[in-house]
């Protein structure tokens, strides 16, 4: 009677989820996905639009002390991801997820009270410290059959909320700062009541995490193995974020655009991206990842060049949704790939190190990108961008995919 019971509740839970979460594209959604959502859209809204306007508002601080602040938060977000995939390793997902949780929305309070740019900068990076669990954690719960679909709906989610905040917080603004805070201040409350509810039964491997020195060991062979695909995580990252300090100066000066407009063009490519994530992973599981590396590698480098000699809002609009559509080809591949190298004993560390690699090439982007703009003139870097994503993709057409990823490592605990 009592595993009657259980069965009846497991299958009304189960019902009830459906409801709330159901499917994107036949593809199951994850609650935790949800939570990442809000995470996004939270950190998006209040770095990007929230805390540049509000410094020079009200606080008095400069752009440069906000400019720290938001790439202290990204550091300290991607370095602490070994950290916390560390501790996922070892501890239950809940309470990790839930203490950085209320960490950031302690770092989030923190900010929007002080006047201090020292406190400023420092809550920043706790912000990114306490969210750094949760792209982990979603990682974690990834069916490795269905790995390529899923890891477009998981893109979705996080590309859904890092769009969304800046514009929805950019309308609340205009009405009121305060009003705007305290929406996101609610929304970090109910990512953490989300986290709590969440069940994270029989989602983890029934693996007990191997040793430190045992787990780096294995982590090296692996990252040893990866040969040429291990610059490729750095060279990719960073190739992007060389736009990041020119953008807006390229769009005004180069190619003529009000601010309304580069808006209107990254809602475009957002949105070309986000339509296709999901099918290009479905498509990417069942023919496999290389000629969408190629293909997503090297049309994004062509559109890329494109885009520096592009002198119109038509033409910056077709290069957009391109860009969005080859970036959604190979994302799902992508990471697909880099995740069969990731022990599946040790996924928290293992996606951490990920992340890191990744991370430097994200710091070194915008130092490159701005040196190249001031030194040869705002469309060298789109152009160096170009070239480093047709070098990643005729690598792919020279020699094929990565080598086979390692099998998982077991570690026999009797």
């Amino acid at each position: 009677m009592a595993n009657s019971s259980q069965a009846k509740e497991g299958a009304c839970s189960m019902t009830l989820r459906d409801r709330l979460f159901g499917r994107i594209a036949g593809v199951p959604l994850d609650p935790l996905f949800a939570v990442l959502f809000l995470l996004e859209f939270v950190r998006g809204a209040f770095l990007v639009s929230y805390l540049p306007s509000y410094a020079a508002d009200t606080l008095n601080i400069s752009a440069s002390v906000v400019g720290v602040a938001v790439s202290v938060h990204y550091l300290a977000d991607s370095f602490a991801k070994c950290l916390a995939g560390y501790l996922l390793d070892r501890l239950p997902h809940k309470p990790v997820l839930i203490a950085g949780l209320l960490l950031g929305a302690a770092s989030l309070f923190a900010m929007n009270v002080t006047r201090s740019p020292g406190v400023l900068i420092a809550a920043s990076a706790l912000l990114g410290l306490g969210g750094s669990p949760v792209w982990l954690a979603c990682l974690s719960r990834i069916d490795a059959a269905r790995r390529g679909e899923q890891m477009g709906v998981l893109y979705l989610f996080w590309m859904a909320g890092l769009g969304l905040g800046p514009v929805v917080t950019n309308v609340l603004m205009d009405i009121s700062y305060r009003g705007s805070f305290s929406v996101l201040l609610a929304l970090t409350v109910a990512a953490t009541l989300a986290a709590a509810l969440i069940s994270f039964a029989g989602k983890r491997k029934t693996i007990v995490a191997a040793g430190m020195e045992e787990q780096l060991r294995e982590i090296r062979k692996r990252l040893k193995a990866m040969g040429l695909l291990l610059p490729g995580m750095m060279i990719q990252t960073m190739a992007g974020s060389l736009l990041v300090p020119i953008l807006s100066r390229f769009a005004a000066e180069q190619v003529g655009l009000s601010h309304a407009e580069l808006s209107v063009l990254m809602v475009s490519g957002g949105a070309a991206a986000g339509l296709g994530l999901i099918p290009m992973g479905k498509l990417s599981d069942r023919f496999g990842g290389r000629w969408f590396l190629v293909g997503g590698f090297g049309t994004f480098g062509a559109s890329v060049f494109a885009v520096s000699f592009a002198r119109s809002f038509g033409e910056a609009e077709l290069l957009a949704c391109l860009l969005g559509l080859s970036y959604a080809a190979l994302l799902p591949a992508w990471n697909a790939q880099l995740a069969g190298y990731v022990p599946e004993s040790s996924s928290g560390v293992g996606w951490g190190m990920v992340s890191a690699v990744e991370g430097i090439g994200v710091v070194l982007g915008p130092l490159a990108g701005g040196w190249l703009s001031d030194r040869f003139g705002l469309p060298m870097p789109f152009r160096v961008c170009a070239v480093l994503f047709a070098l990643i993709a005729a690598v792919y057409v020279s020699q094929g995919a990565a080598n086979d990823p390692l099998p998982a490592l077991q570690v026999d605990h009797r």
